[in-house]
């Protein structure tokens, strides 16, 4: 695996993890193109690890305040359990498609441009609709609203539909504003990204050598840097511009890979 690739995929890792564009899904269309291939795709997997330590490094004080409050606030108990709620379904649905999604959906670029597409097409019309939220900070949203949400992140298995994008766009049509939906998807990622990191590398531990990873704590590095300053600067960007940049990269992205898939094949 050439340096630069390992490098190149992981700052791309850690700049689309955390915003609504499937960084799962540009992973794979950049490693097809460049001829990129790890063993059961498990580099695109762990390297999670990278976004994963730098969501904990920024929300740092936030996690500590919960764990200190944790006995004595009720509502630091309810967001917690709605944050263990909405992470099942997702834990459930991963365990038993894990073979079908690494073989099948992560092979086939064509869908990923086609849920690239169709997601931006989505993340339009939800981020102009004339919603009338009811939660405006993620520590409101209910446990069962939660579990909605958590469902709707199972649709991020389809790799190029974004996990970010589908937690987001479910809260939003369950009444939480853009800026607590954002918030929220950070919250989910945590236990969802580490649990998938976890369990790939339990099903995958003995195919891993030692190049591989050397590969995959290069591109965690990467991974980390990046996305540490998305996460610190994304919840205002959203505040101030909605998702509608996002959806247009998506389109812009699945199109092309579109483009290129009907040239290069």
């Amino acid at each position: 695996m050439p340096t630069w690739q390992v490098i190149l995929l992981g700052l791309l890792e850690g700049l689309t993890e955390f915003i609504p564009v499937s960084s799962t899904g540009h992973l794979l269309l950049a490693g097809h193109f460049l001829g990129f291939n790890s063993p059961q795709k498990s580099f695109e997997v762990l390297i999670q690890l990278g976004a994963i330590l730098a969501i904990l490094t920024v929300y740092s004080a936030k996690l500590w305040q919960l764990l200190t409050s944790f006995f004595s606030d009720r509502q630091t108990r309810t967001f917690v359990l709605g944050i263990l709620l909405a992470f099942l379904p997702a834990a459930v649905a991963g365990a038993f498609l894990h073979h079908f999604i690494k073989s099948v959906l992560f092979e086939t670029p064509l869908l990923i441009c086609i849920m690239l597409i169709l997601g931006g097409f989505v993340l339009l019309a939800v981020d102009r609709m004339p919603l009338q939220p009811r939660y405006h900070h993620a520590m409101d949203i209910p446990p069962l609203t939660a579990l909605a949400i958590g469902l709707c992140q199972c649709l991020a298995m389809i790799p190029g539909v974004s996990r970010s994008g589908s937690t987001i766009v479910g809260a939003m049509l369950l009444g939480t504003d853009k800026r607590a939906a954002a918030e929220f998807s950070f919250w989910l990622a945590m236990p969802t990204m580490a649990g998938a990191f976890a369990y790939d590398l339990y099903k995958n531990a003995g195919e891993l050598s030692t190049d591989t990873l050397h590969s995959i704590a290069l591109g965690f590095a990467a991974a980390f840097i990046a996305a540490v300053i998305v996460v610190r600067y994304l919840l205002d960007f959203v505040g101030r511009h909605g998702f509608a940049p996002f959806a247009w990269w998506r389109i812009l992205v699945g199109g092309a890979g579109l483009g290129a898939l009907l040239v290069l094949g």
